[in-house]
């Protein structure tokens, strides 16, 4: 992975159909998308449930872009080999979800994978300050993490801001997950963000057999966003 702060969409397919994943992935893919991101709940962690290693794996062959794991998981490091073995390109981790942040974005990098943190809508950006030279990727969540659909929270726009600041030159990608359409992802791409996450408003009024909804609504908020980081 060549690190640049171009505007990627990472649609969640935690949206997806997931009867049909190899083939929702591959429609993506197909229509643009430029990273693929896959939620991981523990519903301990977050009240839900989703998946696991094993669906990572099985998924990986379909995958040609970038593998973006999401583990919204606690406690997180007995499971970081499974997930990096399942062919995760980056294994991004909630800040609170171990007591040793640090040595856990080492473990990550060890294992050939890029290291990210998630910060939850009320976790500080100062949370990571230390640990910023650990770390390729910053995800805000912009919603309350554990379900998909959630407004998004305006609040977390500042966030971003500041983090942009305290990044600096560092080759570290700022990842926005939670109510992304092409009304909010302007608000995150002018703050900071290149990498913006999409469930639902990627997946609405497609499917596998209407994949070309999926490119407009792909299309229609990386367009938004770019014309933002232009007009800034």
């Amino acid at each position: 992975m060549s690190f640049d702060r171009s505007i990627k969409i990472s649609p969640s397919i935690l949206s997806a159909d997931f009867a049909n994943l190899g083939a929702e992935i591959e429609a993506i893919e197909a229509q643009g998308c430029d990273w693929v991101h896959v939620d991981v709940m523990d519903g301990h962690y977050v009240p839900n449930i989703s998946i696991g290693p094993g669906v990572c794996q099985a998924i990986r062959k379909h995958i040609k872009t970038v593998m973006d794991v999401h583990l919204m998981i606690a406690p997180v490091d007995p499971y970081l080999e499974a997930f990096a073995a399942a062919g995760s390109d980056i294994i991004t981790i909630h800040a609170e979800a171990g007591p040793h942040l640090d040595r856990s974005l080492q473990l990550i990098r060890s294992l050939g994978c890029k290291a990210g943190v998630s910060l939850n809508p009320s976790t500080p950006p100062e949370h990571i300050e230390y640990v910023l030279d650990r770390i390729d990727l910053v995800l805000v969540m912009s919603v309350n993490p554990g379900f998909g659909g959630q407004s998004f929270i305006a609040s977390q726009v500042e966030k971003v801001r500041k983090l942009r600041k305290m990044i600096g030159k560092r080759n570290i990608h700022i990842e926005v997950d939670g109510g992304i359409t092409p009304e909010t992802a302007p608000l995150v791409a002018a703050a900071g963000a290149d990498v913006l996450v999409a469930g639902s408003a990627v997946f609405k009024g497609g499917s596998v057999q209407n994949p070309e909804r999926y490119g407009e609504n792909i299309r229609a908020i990386r367009d938004a966003a770019m014309q933002a980081v232009t007009a800034g």
